[in-house]
């Protein structure tokens, strides 16, 4: 299960995010059930709520003026409980524009979910790609 925030890439409207996750459940042959966070409530995110906020003390009085700056200091955050944050880089240029299909999107596996059905949904993987 993913839990994912209603905004920009990741987005509960967003035909890419769908795509890939489509292809995702293809390549792992698993369903992968998300639920969004409603608009402008991301902040009750458990790990937001419980680690943004040690991320934040921890650069707290120093300028981010460097790539390299900032993910040093959020390889630093531990919190009290021993929830260490971990942050990678990765120097890749990512195409930008892409769009999905209206056939594409048709053949994305979706089942919304009885419940915030806007929110929520399942997405398993096509039958070719299971054994």
């Amino acid at each position: 299960m993913v839990e994912a925030d209603s905004g920009g890439s990741n987005g509960a409207r967003s035909r890419r995010y769908k795509k890939r996750l489509q292809d995702f459940a293809d390549e792992i042959g698993l369903a992968i059930s998300v639920c969004h966070y409603p608009p402008g409530s991301s902040k009750w995110n458990p790990i937001e709520h419980r680690l943004f906020s040690q991320i934040s003390a921890s650069w707290a009085g120093h300028v981010l003026s460097t790539l390299l700056i900032l993910i040093g200091f959020l390889r630093r955050t531990v919190t009290e409980t021993g929830l260490k944050v971990t942050a990678t880089h990765f120097d890749r240029t990512y195409q930008t524009g892409l769009k999905v299909s209206q056939s594409e999107f048709v053949a994305i596996r979706l089942t919304r979910h009885e419940i915030c059905p806007q929110w929520n949904y399942t997405i398993r993987p096509n039958l070719k790609n299971t054994d």
